[in-house]
């Protein structure tokens, strides 16, 4: 009799657990758009989640330690003309993050770190380039400024947002919807899926489709696919008969999947996160009152199902914060934030383990915010991988960067050598300047706030002094 055994991991016990009441956030009106993103974007700052809003679209941005109930009067993020459909923040530039919409536009905004006054109105920049509503937002996960952007006209541009010019229009390879772009760890290469079941494998400098597999999964709803960390190719999709499914493909070898499983019949199509620091990828169907997880690795099956965090209401979106976002102290591994109908929810996910000290083996060195390229730098043909940091001593955010547009590429630019203390110094004045203006616009609202508590006050002091003398 052969006795099974079990697969050694150190992720096998992994468990999620949402947070305490008093963690969430409340009283959000999260959108009712029937579009297929997450609605929700997170990073070690901020949380921002796509809201229902009339005459146009909008997204609020609250500082993560902002929980509990969110006022209804609390400044959003407006500008655009019809609904925001995807938002991202910047991995390079934590108060920076993208919106794109129906109206066709992109707009990156930069975030202050205090709260406003009232809503922020006006973008740094506004990309215009494509004809139909834009759907997807990708930025580059090493070079600086680089912003990837897929519309309904089946384009994707590529932009410098550091000058708001295009980079590279990828405008004939898709002849139908694009349901997902995903980058390699470098940039080199773009992973994307179509309305014409056809997964692509695209290098986008050179505008070439370097692979492709045609009915990766048979089914005619959308596909979503990720790179792992090995290179191969994970997607979800749907089964001929309408069954979710999930699949692992080497590129170099489309024809046979590396590994293919059923899940269950559902309509709700699974939205992947996956961590290449652990190789685990976690699905999160868009109407599922669970996250299911699993392991990828060298050995077959090569998809290891760990486990399912299960709640009882169902998500309409969901964010995944940056392994520089968590807390090792806990053998915190991953963080979702579950947007429900009206609240948004965090949900930890933990290895356990009954030692205080850090663990090297569940936090390796992760991808910080220090971009390994400039745009042009990437653009001329250089790779580079992600600039690392260790998570030893918990994540410490940088000081806050500003962002300015001109004509040259300028995001935090590395000045030339031979002007490097003119170009500082001028930098500095003008970001000094900036800061100041902020000020002086933030004390004089906090000025005319007083004054309108100061007539109510006395108003009030009047009234009652009527009455008294009344009852008198």
């Amino acid at each position: 009799m052969s006795r099974r055994v079990v697969r050694q991991s150190k992720f096998r016990h992994v468990f999620g657990q949402a947070a305490k009441a008093d963690q969430a956030y409340e009283d959000i009106r999260v959108s009712r758009v029937t579009w297929d993103s997450s609605f929700c974007a997170v990073n070690p700052k901020f949380l921002a989640i796509i809201m229902e809003a009339g005459g146009g679209g909008a997204f609020i941005v609250l500082p993560l330690a902002k929980t509990g109930r969110v006022d209804k009067n609390y400044p959003l993020v407006t500008g655009h003309t019809a609904p925001v459909l995807d938002i991202d923040w910047c991995p390079h530039n934590d108060n920076v993050i993208a919106s794109a919409s129906d109206d066709t536009t992109i707009m990156v905004w930069q975030i202050p770190d205090y709260t406003p006054m009232r809503n922020i109105t006006e973008p740094i920049i506004t990309l215009e380039g494509h004809s139909k509503r834009v759907g997807i937002l990708s930025w580059h996960p090493t070079a600086r400024n680089v912003l990837l952007s897929a519309g309904g006209d089946n384009v994707i541009i590529i932009w410098n947002v550091g000058t708001g010019e295009v980079l590279l229009s990828l405008d004939d390879m898709h002849p139908d919807v694009i349901h997902s772009v995903c980058w390699n760890s470098n940039g080199s290469l773009l992973a994307t899926t179509c309305k014409d079941k056809t997964l692509r494998i695209i290098d986008p400098r050179k505008s070439q489709v370097v692979a492709e597999r045609f009915a990766a999964h048979e089914g005619m709803r959308p596909m979503r696919a990720v790179f792992t960390r090995q290179g191969h190719i994970f997607t979800t999709g749907f089964t001929r008969m309408s069954q979710r499914e999930l699949g692992l493909w080497d590129p170099n070898n489309f024809e046979e999947p590396v590994a293919l499983q059923e899940m269950d019949t559902s309509n709700g199509v699974l939205l992947p996160f996956y961590d290449p620091d652990s190789g685990i990828v976690y699905l999160c169907g868009k109407g599922d009152s669970s996250i299911r997880y699993f392991e990828i690795t060298d050995e077959p099956p090569f998809v290891h199902y760990l486990n399912t965090f299960s709640s009882k209401e169902p998500q309409r979106g969901m964010g995944f914060m940056p392994k520089r976002g968590l807390d090792v102290s806990k053998c915190e591994i991953a963080r979702f934030y579950k947007l429900h109908e009206r609240k948004c929810e965090p949900i930890i996910m933990t290895v356990p383990r009954k030692s205080d000290l850090f663990q090297d083996d569940l936090y390796p060195d992760t991808p910080g915010p220090e971009p390994a390229l400039e745009a042009d730098e990437w653009l001329s043909g250089q790779d580079a991988e992600p600039v690392l940091i260790s998570l030893r001593d918990g994540y410490v955010p940088p000081k806050h960067r500003e962002l300015r547009v001109t004509k040259r590429n300028i995001l935090d630019v590395r000045p030339p050598s031979g002007s490097r203390h003119s170009q500082s110094a001028s930098d500095a004045s003008l970001s000094q300047q900036h800061t100041l203006e902020t000020l002086l616009e933030e004390i004089k609202a906090l000025r005319e706030q007083v004054q309108a508590q100061d007539r109510r006050i006395t108003a009030l002091e009047n009234m009652l002094c009527e009455l008294v003398d009344g009852t008198d």
